[in-house]
């Protein structure tokens, strides 16, 4: 099953379409998935889309994977050049990219989503869709984060059923081992981002639309490196069982950078797409 295919809103809900062999009877109105037509516009470090301005239950969810980026020429041929090697691997597959908040997943995911032809779709926002509420942040208030992970495990377990899609999951995603078994039909791949580059980015944009860091008081970078050290000590053996790493820490260094803020999305972009190569073909030696 493909992206043009629905996804079940709460997401039990398969409409105009038939429904895997196992799926119960729909339940609750559907979110339709459609690519969305290409955009021309950059995507930066520091954006913040997590807000959702599209209509909740019953309606049309695009998918942002048609969107262009601007890239230089050098990198547009080496993307072009990557994606071709690993698309014969990948088998139609999907990917998941996991990492902790703020790592890139959403900008670095559309990148790898344009080049390969895949649709590209943020877990985040497909809970905020099934449940009718706007923010991540929102939900974790009116609810709790047990039922946004309840809800996140279903719309993984259904985007588990489908074909060519790259798919960024929030940074929790990783905890419950249930997702694990959904993720693990496709490819995973970790964005590992150093903590004071997350909280400087995070800070940069606001902590608003994110929940587990929006509570505490006092100095934003010094309450954002300490909660974001706190979630990854829980969370790093988690990461750590995705296919593939993706360090920025790496080609910072193998550009000759400092910071990795300075990396262009694209270029991480690019060691991701080597990351599957090397993972995917390794895993053809093995099986041959």
């Amino acid at each position: 099953m493909d992206a043009s295919r629905c996804l079940g809103a709460t997401p039990r809900a398969w409409a105009g379409h038939q429904k895997p062999r196992g799926f119960p009877p729909a339940t609750v109105p559907a979110v339709r998935l459609a690519p969305e037509k290409p955009a021309w516009r950059p995507l930066v470090w520091g954006s913040d889309s997590r807000r959702s301005t599209d209509p909740i239950r019953g309606a049309v969810l695009k998918s942002a994977g048609t969107e262009r980026v601007h890239y230089s020429a050098d990198e547009a041929l080496v993307l072009k050049q990557k994606a071709e090697d690993v698309l014969p691997y990948l088998n139609d597959r999907c990917v998941y990219l996991v990492g902790m908040m703020g790592s890139g997943k959403t900008t670095v995911g559309k990148i790898i989503a344009e080049v390969l032809g895949y649709s590209f779709f943020d877990s985040d926002k497909l809970v905020e869709q099934a449940v009718g509420i706007p923010t991540v942040a929102e939900i974790f208030q009116v609810h709790s984060e047990a039922f946004f992970r309840d809800n996140e495990s279903e719309v993984l377990r259904d985007l588990s059923s489908m074909h060519r899609l790259i798919v960024a999951t929030g940074g929790g995603a990783v905890i419950r081992p249930i997702n694990w078994n959904y993720m693990k039909k496709g490819l995973t791949i970790w964005l590992d981002v150093p903590l004071d580059a997350l909280a400087r980015r995070i800070v940069a944009v606001g902590t608003a639309s994110r929940p587990l860091l929006h509570q505490e008081s006092g100095d934003p970078y010094t309450k954002a490196y300490v909660k974001l050290t706190n979630l990854f000590e829980k969370r790093m053996d988690s990461y750590a069982n995705a296919d593939a790493r993706v360090s920025l820490e790496d080609i910072a260094f193998k550009q000759g950078h400092n910071d990795v803020n300075v990396l262009t999305p694209s270029a991480i972009a690019i060691e991701a797409l080597l990351k599957m190569e090397s993972f995917l073909t390794q895993k053809a030696m093995v099986r041959n």
